[in-house]
């Protein structure tokens, strides 16, 4: 698999989504308002190319500083620790597994960046008060190996109502949803298809049918699933990954497969939607402002999807062709009020653990 993804996905812990090539990185932010230079504090997932930071550079004359901090949950942890008094001027990352925690103490300026009327009303999940902007999205999907399928004659399930099948029995790797990004996304698509009581019975019957739970992504992908060209030793043919996952897999190949070995179970998916704001306290608010309006540019978003292996917030913004020919777009991917997750989310975790583990 491109080794974009692997770096981004394994850095997934708690509510995380590689540091690509940048202009700048680390340091606190020392700059006032009239400051050159504009502190993007981030996850270590961020990745953009080096041609796109220097056009806004170009354009605004301002130059990008990376500040990252490890996953997007210790990124957010560490945002509001020092809130007030920022490490940066715009903070990129938090998602809606996330974005209650972020807003509730207050981490965000409110601004209106360009573009944002070329954004679906779905992704906005803040439009009465616009103290984050929606930059990316991607949704957590069980994955199925093409050639297992086939081999065995047996159709590859398309809802999680399947995965409790027989015909599925223990065919299926997740991640822990105590300790990876996926594998909490994928708990999250389960109580938000079967409500807050009735995803515990699903569970139940779903460790009947063998479920096996590890530790993390790269762990599950590489190792368990079956189906993957960078690993695909193990005997799982169905994993929790990303519907991003199949372009990922034939991204390096040097002759193009008419088919991705892997295919989504488009019934399974939660949906992630990454978001970005001005802190709160920036020291450049002229250059965060300009950022934030850069990174919702259909220049920087379509240089999105093959750094970060997400999709543009933007409608208008053009896939590219490995996007297009091996992606799928999920209609119907499952959510969640970012109030109901932060509400919920330790007591669903703890649930989940005694339940599966």
């Amino acid at each position: 698999m491109n080794s974009q993804l692997r770096r981004a996905v394994s850095a997934a812990l708690l509510g995380s989504v590689a540091l690509g090539a940048l202009v700048g990185c680390g340091g606190d932010s020392k700059g006032g308002a009239d400051s050159k230079t504009v502190t993007l504090v981030t996850h270590d997932s961020f990745a953009a190319s080096k041609a796109v930071l220097k056009e806004f550079t170009k354009e605004t004359g301002y130059k990008v500083r990376v500040q990252a901090g490890g996953d997007a949950g210790a990124a957010v942890n560490q945002a509001i620790l020092s809130k007030g008094h920022p490490q940066g001027d715009v903070f990129f990352g938090v998602d809606n597994t996330l974005l209650s925690r972020a807003l509730d103490n207050d981490l965000f300026t409110p601004y209106t960046a360009k573009g944002l009327d070329k954004v679906p009303a779905a992704l906005q999940l803040d439009r009465a008060e616009h103290r984050v902007t929606p930059v990316d999205f991607g949704d957590i999907c069980v994955n199925y190996d093409r050639k297992y399928f086939a081999d065995k004659k047996l159709a590859p399930p398309r809802t999680l109502e399947d995965l409790t099948e027989p015909a599925y029995k223990n065919l299926l790797v997740t991640e822990n949803a105590a300790t990876s990004s996926p594998g909490l996304g994928f708990l999250l698509a389960t109580a938000a298809r079967y409500g807050d009581d009735g995803w515990k019975g699903y569970w139940k019957k779903l460790r009947a049918n063998g479920v096996e739970v590890v530790d993390g992504w790269e762990q599950a992908y590489y190792d368990r699933f079956s189906g993957s060209t960078g690993g695909g030793k193990g005997d799982r043919p169905l994993v929790v990954s990303y519907a991003s996952s199949p372009p990922a897999e034939v991204a390096d190949a040097k002759t193009k497969p008419a088919k991705a070995p892997t295919g989504v179970a488009t019934g399974t998916c939660f949906r992630q939607v990454e978001f970005a704001g001005l802190l709160n306290g920036a020291g450049n608010t002229k250059g965060g402002k300009a950022l934030l309006d850069f990174l919702l540019s259909k220049r920087f978003q379509e240089d999105v999807p093959l750094n970060m292996y997400v999709n543009p917030a933007r409608e208008d913004a053009e896939l590219p062709e490995l996007f297009t020919r091996y992606g799928t777009r999920i209609a119907d991917s499952a959510t969640l009020a970012p109030q109901k997750i932060a509400k919920n989310r330790e007591p669903w975790v703890k649930t989940w653990s005694s339940l599966v583990l």
